[in-house]
C-alpha cells in the first residue's frame, strides 16, 4: 500500500517540479535595446557572457543603427539605446526624463575601398571630405596621386557608398569631415544623417561592408570590426599632427588621451582630429542611453550588467577591435551609473 501511494505520487511531485521550473523561467527579466550597428560585435558578446553569469537576466538587442535607438529610447519603447553620436540638447530637452550618455568602449571608423590592384592608401581630411562631396570623381586625381607617390591609381570614376539609416559611424565620419573642411560643413554639415551629395546608400555597417566589397572601384566607412571581418581595404588617414595612421586600438587610445583627464560630466564628448603623432582622427567614443529613472526592477538590472560591463566586459574590447575606455573615464562612468534607479 505504501509502496503504490508512493509511485502514485510521482507525477504529483514531477508536476510540481514543473512549474517550480516554469516559475524561474517566469521570473527571468529581459531587457530589451536597440541602436548602434557599431557596437553591435562587443555588445553580442557581452549578452551572451553576462547570460552566463546572470542566467535570470536576458538582453535582446537590435541592431538598426544610432538614429533609430535615440528614437527608441526616447519614446520608451526600449529598456536602453546605443549611439555613437550624443544626443543634441534639443533631443534631450524633448525627453520625459533624465537620459544618461555612459561610454562603454572606444572604436574607429575607418575609409575602406575597393581598388584592383591596390591595396594602401594614404588620404587626408580635405581629399576624403571632396571625395564624399563628389568634387573629386576619378581615383587618379591629382589630391589622391599627391599622398600616394608611386602608386599606380586607375582612371576609373569613385563609387561612394554612404549610410541610408540614422547612424553614429556616419556622426563620427562627418564630426570629422566638418573640422577639417570648410566646404564639407558648408554644404552637408553633420548629424547622425546628412544629405549626401553622390553616392550609393547602405543599411547599416553591414550593407555598407556589403556594397563595397562588391563594387570595384567603390569608397566608403565601417567600423574597424567590419573592415576586418570582409577582408577590406582601409586608408591610413592623415592625423592633426601631419602623421598618416592606419586605424588599431592603440591609436583609438591615444585620440582619447588628451580628453580623459577633462570629460565633461555629461560624456558628450567628440574625440575626431585629436592631438597626438599616434592618434587615429575618426575615432569616437559609443554610449548606451539609459534612462536614469526606470520601472519596476528595471534600473537595478541595468546597474547589474552596467557594473560587470566596467569592470569585466573592458578585457573583451581589444579582442574585437575596440579600445577599452581609459581608466579615469572607468571611474567616472561608475559613479553615473550608481545613480540610476
Amino acid at each position: 500500500m505504501t509502496t503504490r501511494k508512493t509511485l502514485r505520487s510521482f507525477p504529483a511531485l514531477a508536476l510540481a517540479m514543473a512549474v517550480a521550473a516554469g516559475g524561474t523561467a517566469m521570473a527571468a527579466t529581459t531587457l530589451v535595446g536597440t541602436g548602434a550597428s557599431f557596437p553591435y560585435p562587443i555588445y553580442s558578446k557581452w549578452f551572451d557572457e553576462y547570460q552566463k553569469v546572470r542566467p535570470d537576466v536576458r538582453i535582446n538587442y537590435q541592431s538598426i543603427g544610432s538614429g533609430g535607438g535615440i528614437r527608441q529610447i526616447t519614446a520608451r519603447t526600449v529598456d536602453f539605446g546605443a549611439s555613437d553620436g550624443p544626443m543634441t540638447s534639443a533631443q534631450l530637452f524633448a525627453v520625459d526624463g533624465k537620459i544618461l550618455h555612459l561610454p562603454t568602449v572606444l572604436g574607429a571608423v575607418v575609409v575602406v575601398f575597393n581598388l584592383p590592384g591596390v591595396d594602401t592608401l594614404n588620404l587626408d581630411g580635405p581629399t576624403l571630405a571632396d571625395i564624399f562631396l563628389g568634387k573629386i570623381r576619378g581615383w587618379n586625381d591629382a589630391a589622391i596621386a599627391a599622398l600616394n607617390p608611386g602608386v599606380a591609381l586607375p582612371a576609373n570614376p569613385i563609387t561612394v557608398v554612404h549610410r541610408s539609416d540614422g547612424s553614429g559611424t556616419t556622426f563620427c565620419l562627418v564630426d570629422y569631415l566638418s573640422k577639417v573642411s570648410p566646404a564639407w560643413l558648408r554644404t552637408a554639415g553633420k548629424g547622425t544623417a546628412v544629405n549626401w551629395p553622390v553616392g550609393l546608400g547602405g543599411k547599416g555597417n553591414e550593407g555598407v561592408a556589403g556594397l563595397v566589397k562588391q563594387t570595384p572601384y567603390a569608397i566608403g566607412y565601417v567600423e574597424l570590426i567590419y573592415a576586418d571581418q570582409n577582408h577590406l581595404s582601409y586608408a591610413a588617414i592623415r592625423n592633426l599632427a601631419g602623421k598618416f595612421v592606419k586605424a588599431n586600438t592603440a591609436a583609438v587610445t591615444a585620440a582619447a588621451a588628451g580628453t580623459a583627464s577633462s570629460m565633461p560630466g555629461d560624456f558628450r564628448v567628440s574625440i575626431t582630429n585629436a592631438a597626438g603623432d599616434d592618434a587615429y582622427p575618426i575615432s569616437t567614443y559609443t554610449w548606451l542611453l539609459v534612462y536614469q529613472a526606470n520601472p519596476g526592477n528595471k534600473g537595478e538590472i541595468l546597474k547589474g550588467f552596467l557594473r560587470w560591463m566596467l569592470k569585466d566586459g573592458q578585457g573583451m574590447a581589444g579582442g574585437l577591435g575596440y579600445a577599452p575606455l581609459p581608466d579615469s573615464v572607468n571611474g567616472m562612468v561608475a559613479k553615473a551609473v550608481e545613480t540610476i534607479r
